[in-house]
């Protein structure tokens, strides 16, 4: 098959159903009541409220651990530890900042954090407009220099998420390209402002972020006026945002993320090449060497092209690095194994199977 297959499996984008019964009750039929080929079999699903499924004991693999998942749709963290402290639940996703602090502090609850493959960046989508701040390099190295990373990552996800200095291409994918960590230096970033013809910073305008990751935007956008660079933070609801930013709508400064699986290439073709997905524009020296590591059958001859591209982002700031999340998730004392981490990269638990509670 087409390698791009495995990508489309592997991030959910497409899924392997029974043919005959799909043509049999039909694609509205089959969202009410889907078969699939998992550990687990559909119950029943209220939507935005709760999914529930049942163990299948014929897995292939194994039967599952636990009879039966019921899933929650709690979208405040507050809400969600709550409901863990009272045992209402015993597995909770995303929980940040304070609110990690006091999972971690409370006893019979045990914090699960789990890096991922999901890159967090600044994008400079005005860098191409001559007349834009944004088009001299100083003045995005400068909001790079701006970010206080390790602060940052200390008081929303305990310090577990990477630092890489690497925008938008996780650690953990083929080809990748380590740079140097990145720096917090207020001092250059006013320094390299003045040089570009803004000793008295400027308004930076709109900072577009998922609405999911406002406190992410929020202390960034503070480091930014620091330094000088005024910008208003423009938190909007995920599907909105992500639409918009693939429509190529926003100006001024977008928050980007990415939890995709893939490679260097994937993440390069998306970000950093004409016609990508979240390329507002794009440098003929990278398009080129996409064409050519496309076509290179040598795999080192193409990682070091691979690795030059990401070089090349790095040293001319076209995006600037946040952090690679840590997504800081917990469970309660029911729980002998969670499934967090069991799967590299993945975070959320599975496989599902494998979740198990204490006996007694």
């Amino acid at each position: 098959p087409d390698f791009m297959v495995f990508y489309a499996t592997a991030t959910g984008a497409g899924w392997i159903v029974p043919k005959k019964y799909v043509e049999k009750v039909g694609e509205d039929g089959f969202k009410k009541a889907p078969i699939g080929a998992g550990p687990y079999k559909f119950v029943s699903f209220d939507p935005g409220i709760e999914l529930t499924l049942e163990a299948f004991d014929g897995y292939w693999r194994k039967p599952p651990g636990v009879k039966r998942l019921v899933f929650r749709c709690i979208p405040d963290e507050a809400t969600r530890l709550a409901a863990l402290k009272r045992g209402e639940v015993d597995i909770v996703y995303s929980i940040r900042g304070e609110l990690a602090e006091e999972l971690r502090a409370t006893p019979g609850l045990t914090l699960k954090p789990s890096v991922i493959q999901g890159t967090f960046w600044l994008a400079f989508p005005d860098q191409w407009d001559e007349k834009s701040p944004w088009h001299d390099e100083r003045v995005r190295r400068a909001a790079s220099l701006a970010m206080d990373r390790d602060n940052i990552n200390q008081a929303l996800t305990l310090g577990y998420s990477r630092l890489t200095g690497n925008p938008f291409v996780a650690d953990s994918f083929d080809f990748y390209w380590q740079p140097p960590k990145p720096v917090y230096d207020p001092k250059q970033a006013k320094q390299l402002l003045s040089q570009a013809g803004h000793p008295n910073g400027f308004d930076a305008g709109e900072y577009y972020c998922d609405a999911s990751y406002a406190n992410l935007g929020e202390t960034i956008v503070n480091n930014l006026r620091e330094v000088g660079i005024r910008a208003r933070l423009q938190p909007l609801e995920r599907a909105a945002f992500f639409k918009g930013y693939a429509e190529k709508k926003y100006r001024n400064l977008i928050q980007g993320g990415s939890g995709a699986f893939g490679n260097a290439a994937t993440r390069l073709e998306q970000m950093a090449v004409k016609g990508g997905m979240y390329a507002y524009g794009s440098y003929p020296d990278l398009d080129e060497m996409f064409k050519q590591q496309g076509a290179e059958l040598d795999q080192k001859k193409r990682g070091t092209i691979l690795e030059k591209m990401q070089q090349t982002v790095y040293e001319r700031t076209i995006y600037a690095p946040i952090w690679q999340l840590a997504f800081i998730n917990g469970h309660g004392p029911r729980v002998a194994e969670s499934g967090f981490g069991l799967i590299p990269g993945f975070a959320y638990t599975g496989p599902y199977e494998d979740i198990t509670l204490k006996s007694g």
